[in-house]
């Protein structure tokens, strides 16, 4: 039994669908909520996790209805169709609603980021006037409990003797000189200034422009949530598709093939951001245009190239040719010896498969609480913390996309070697490297930092794709063909639980804190997930079984 890997990638089209949206809505909307409302870290966590809320309950519903679902095009594909083209009319309207005030915030953000210039006066939300010298040194002064405006910690650690960098007077000096003889931005004022600016700048925009006029924010939060909901309406039916058309000990390679279509997806929205913020850093209308177009194109993409109807009943009777059965909760073939081992089981059987999945799916919320608190802040980290602009951002984390992508195929021939629980936590070990790294020697600004979170950043990437590949076919795993829209429905219910929370806690931390505790946080998350995944002991892969006895003793040869 071999999988057909063209065929597969061909049903992972759906999934790229999804996967364009998403790659620029983790991307693009932190950003777009800070240079527009002005929201601190946690405000701007709870509004992305507060979106996911209704998920919750929208995803096992559609993939239950999914299950229910016998039309001539097939149970998932109706979902597919209607949820993209709903998603696609309605996310045009997000950045709509924001435009008007994005105009007044970034002409507001713009006069305070220009204090080197001559004559510069700021008046703040409660009425004081500045100067540019007596606005650094409120900066300064306040630096010494809020490190978004000065990093005093960090500031005093660089220098040494009577070079020592630290001092108010130093400060000053780096911040009302920031450009060198060529016109360009020193390092230092990137380094040591500009972040902390740029920090007050966005409460600024908060303060005078967002609490006086909520309408635009409501409107816009509005919006977005009923983008979510027809996203939700196909997310489980377009995974749940897969294991559809797959045997179950295919599962681990398909679900990499899948990726790597989801890839393909995320990679398309990753060229439309990248490129867009080149050309223009606030382009928000034109980005969400092009994914909506890209979205639809894939969508008949799909439509051509997949016969959802014909594809099931191949499975089905690829399945019955190895004597196996989608509808079981193993591998092994059906016969009298393995039925009367599962009755001698009995409730004792079924009790230690549902606490493998309830293991499964808790490892992956905690996962998910780790991983999504960074992948949701990663522009803000690159812009804010590192001082890069969110096309360089978009780069990096494309560039890490990319070439972490390589992962995909070999990623399926290792679960079939060492089997997938032990891939997860090979995959989930490898992110907490990273994020250590990252705390320990990137997570501060400085000429180097930029590059070895770039480095630093592809480890976890691998990380990723070997835990995320594997943990969806352990779920369903335990399903059989009748609620494999149900399971898929719970794994994105662990999902995007964890993706409701994390976004608000991880910016409590970073308020509270300062960014570099983000990945602290996440390393505790994960650390959680491989001990839960340690006792997992129902849902890893099996050798494809033999057709027949004769092949069965030619193995032994």
């Amino acid at each position: 039994m071999k999988l057909n890997y063209w065929r597969t990638l061909k049903v992972g089209l759906a999934f790229a669908v999804i996967q364009v949206f998403w790659t620029a809505y983790d991307y693009v909307v932190p950003l777009l909520l800070e240079n527009t409302f002005g929201l601190s870290n946690s405000l701007r966590g709870l509004i992305m996790g507060a979106d996911n809320l209704l998920s919750l309950f929208l995803l096992p519903l559609f993939g239950k209805l999914s299950d229910k679902t016998n039309t001539k095009w097939g149970r998932r594909t109706p979902f597919i169709v209607l949820g993209t083209i709903a998603s696609v009319i309605i996310m045009i309207f997000v950045p709509v609603t924001s435009n008007a005030q994005l105009d007044d915030a970034l002409e507001l953000r713009e006069s305070i980021m220009a204090t080197d210039a001559e004559g510069f006066t700021y008046v703040d939300h409660e009425g004081k006037v500045y100067d540019a010298e007596a606005l650094y040194t409120m900066l300064y002064t306040e630096g010494a409990t809020n490190s978004d405006y000065c990093d005093r910690d960090y500031f005093d650690s660089f220098g040494g003797g009577e070079d020592k960098v630290g001092t108010l007077d130093e400060y000053l000096a780096i911040a009302l000189n920031p450009k060198d003889a060529e016109g360009e931005y020193t390092t230092e004022y990137n380094t040591y200034v500009k972040s902390g600016l740029n920090s007050y700048a966005t409460d600024q925009v908060f303060q005078k422009i967002t609490k006086g006029n909520l309408t635009p924010l409501i409107l816009y939060m509005v919006v977005l949530l009923l983008v979510l909901i027809a996203m939700a309406t196909f997310r489980s039916p377009a995974v749940a598709l897969m294991p559809d058309v797959t045997p179950k000990p295919l599962r681990s390679q398909a679900n990499a093939m899948i990726n790597l279509a989801g890839g393909a997806g995320g990679a398309v929205a990753f060229l439309i951001y990248t490129i867009t913020f080149m050309i223009n850093p606030y382009g928000y209308m034109a980005i969400f245009i092009a994914v909506a177009c890209a979205m639809l194109i894939l969508l008949a993409c799909y439509l051509v190239f997949v016969k959802e109807p014909v594809l099931f009943k191949e499975c089905q009777d690829l399945c019955a040719e190895y004597g196996i059965s989608n509808d079981e909760d193993d591998d092994e073939p059906i016969d009298e010896e393995k039925e009367a081992k599962i009755a001698l089981e009995g409730n004792k059987g079924k009790r230690a498969r549902m606490i493998s999945f309830f293991l499964i799916l808790a490892s992956i919320f905690m996962w998910f609480m780790g991983y999504n608190a960074i992948s949701s802040n990663l522009s803000i980290y690159i812009t804010k913390t590192l001082g890069q602009s969110a096309g360089i951002g978009g780069i990096i984390s494309g560039v890490s996309m990319g070439v972490s992508a390589v992962a995909f195929i070999p990623v399926g021939w290792l679960a079939v070697k060492i089997g997938r629980r032990k891939s997860i936590m090979l995959g989930f070990g490898l992110a907490l490297l990273s994020y250590l790294l990252i705390f320990f020697f990137a997570a501060t600004p400085s000429p180097s930092a930029v590059y070895l979170y770039a480095i630093f950043y592809l480890i976890a990437g691998f990380g990723l794709i070997i835990g995320n590949v594997n943990t969806f076919p352990m779920v369903v795993e335990l399903s059989s063909n009748a609620t494999i829209g149900k399971y898929t429905g719970l794994y994105y219910t662990a999902t995007m639980s964890a993706q409701a929370i994390t976004p608000f806690i991880a910016g409590l931390i970073m308020d509270e804190w300062g960014t570099k505790y983000l990945f602290l946080y996440s390393v505790v998350c994960v650390i959680i997930s491989i001990a839960l995944m340690f006792f997992v002991k129902h849902g890893d892969s099996k050798m494809v079984p033999p057709k027949s006895k004769l092949e069965l003793l030619g193995a032994d040869d």
